[in-house]
């Protein structure tokens, strides 16, 4: 009882300080803003607002970040399913049934579903932190590099339930990825791969110029060679809030997504990323209607976004706990503690159990004034797709140069995304799917490091593989497999002529 009153106790403390609440407001709003350009990932968005907390008591300046954090990663979901332009990773795979959603006069439907499974998404990983923090961080400590490559192997399963109408293609597309990761330097020796004498090519490929290319790049191209085809898309606002029949129909995937994303979240060096595309594989082969992922369906919007934001929380347990950062979000934030003369681990939930409970607490509100600020902003949303393809097109291709180019401020992230831009119009030209190549870029380079790790430190021997937690992901990646193909299998004879 004692934790649970510590933390009404800091709950109290923040809805009674104006300042504060207010200092979150703008957060929120500045988060939600950074999470819909191009780019500006939440990554970012910290680490640039933790200059100015430099100064600030704790009080302020640590749920402001932690504000901006939770509302960065919701905001990629805004372009995504309006511009078909995820924001961030994290809103990778809410494009693949946000942006097909809004292009058939959805955009409202989808944005709010969007907001409601982001926010339910981050109590729940909320939740878990305040309840579950030591027991999560002792599992998460057993992972060693078998575990993390098992953990790929699992994300590369949801390329059967991401491949379209042809598992053929989504497997081309994913070894085209798998090609592209081995490009840069080799991650046990250093060796040069594939970099033909360029030194941008020694780190590979910038995975959000890729990303940004592939959808947002392409895509304008599209529209600009479908310029006298393009038909006007109803923007109308029908309500703020999801219908009780979107509610209902999604708010078990809602809360499956919440607890995948946690997990994922909890184990150090996976992320959002990882956990938007692990929950939407899951939604779709659970989902009746499995055959309308990738064309619209509404659980295929609620499923990635509640993981993503449930990540937040989930990341949190480890950085506490441990000390160790989750995701590259808490790295900052674990700087950010540090400057305010305290180590995240052990001892600070016993020497200072009140910043403990104000993190719990600064991101239940967080969280909170995302989905009022965001809700607020849903009919401003909605209207950028009423804006004329002449204006909007530029504005986003230029929107996309400045995000490639901010990330390194590195000229070549802009040729990247160019070039990519091109390769995802023509694969989109031969029905190729996109999504398998991002998957792989994003796992292909967790599973060769941990894979290769291990087997250097065993003298070549797979045997760690069949630790119980590497069993368990196999099955689960056997499981994946074989129950989407099943019912894919099912859909298809059901719709054939008898």
């Amino acid at each position: 009882m004692s934790n649970i009153s510590m933390f009404l106790s800091s709950m109290g403390d923040l809805l009674t300080n104006p300042k504060c609440l207010l200092l979150m407001l703008i957060a929120v709003a500045c988060g939600i803003v950074i999470g819909a350009l191009p780019g500006l990932t939440a990554t970012m968005g910290v680490a640039l607002m933790t200059p100015f907390t430099y100064g600030m008591d704790m009080e302020y300046g640590l749920p402001m970040l932690l504000a901006i954090y939770c509302s960065a990663v919701y905001g990629g979901s805004i372009s995504a399913i309006l511009l078909n332009t995820p924001g961030t990773p994290a809103a990778a795979a809410t494009v693949l049934d946000g942006y097909p959603m809004a292009k058939s006069g959805q955009a409202g439907r989808a944005l709010s579903m969007s907001v409601l499974a982001s926010t339910v998404g981050g109590l729940i990983g909320v939740a878990a932190m305040i309840l579950f923090a030591p027991a999560m961080s002792k599992i998460a400590l057993h992972f060693t590099s078998a575990e993390f490559a098992m953990i790929a192997v699992f994300g590369l399963s949801i390329i059967v339930s991401i491949s379209g109408e042809s598992l053929l293609k989504g497997f081309i597309a994913a070894g085209l990825g798998l090609l592209l990761c081995c490009i840069g330097l080799d991650p046990m020796d250093g060796y040069p791969r594939f970099t033909f004498g360029s030194l941008n090519l020694y780190s590979g490929f910038e995975l959000v110029p890729v990303l940004i290319g592939l959808f947002a790049v392409s895509e304008c191209l599209l529209s600009i060679e479908n310029k006298e085809k393009a038909q006007k898309i109803n923007s109308k606002l029908e309500r703020l809030l999801s219908p009780l029949s979107d509610i209902k129909r999604c708010m078990g995937h809602i809360v499956k997504s919440g607890i995948i994303g946690t997990f994922i979240g909890c184990i150090p060096g996976a992320g959002s990323d990882i956990a938007c595309f692990v929950a939407y594989g899951e939604a779709k082969r659970s989902a009746k209607n499995s055959d309308e992922f990738g064309k619209g369906a509404i659980e295929g919007v609620a499923a990635p976004e509640s993981a993503n934001n449930a990540v937040g929380g989930g990341a949190m347990i480890p950085m506490l706990s441990l000390g160790v950062p989750g995701d590259p979000v808490t790295a900052v934030l674990i700087g950010a503690l540090m400057i305010q003369g305290l180590t995240p681990g052990p001892l600070l939930y016993r020497d200072h159990q009140d910043v403990v409970y104000l993190i719990f607490a600064a991101m239940v509100i967080a969280n909170i004034f995302m989905f009022i600020v965001a809700t607020a902003g849903l009919p401003a949303f909605v209207k950028v797709i009423s804006i004329d393809n002449n204006i909007l097109v530029p504005i986003i291709f230029v929107l996309c140069m400045v995000g490639s180019f901010s990330l390194r401020n590195n000229i070549f992230d802009v040729w990247t995304a160019l070039g990519f831009g091109v390769v995802g119009y023509l694969l989109q030209k031969v029905k190729l799917p996109v999504s398998p190549i991002l998957l792989a870029l994003i796992l292909g380079p967790m599973a060769e490091t941990n894979l290769r790790r291990m087997l250097v430190a065993n003298d070549g021997s797979y045997l760690p593989l069949t630790s119980p937690i590497c069993l368990v992901l196999l099955a689960l990646s056997v499981f994946m497999v074989v129950s989407t193909l099943y019912k894919q299998s099912k859909s298809r004879t059901k719709s054939s002529p008898s």
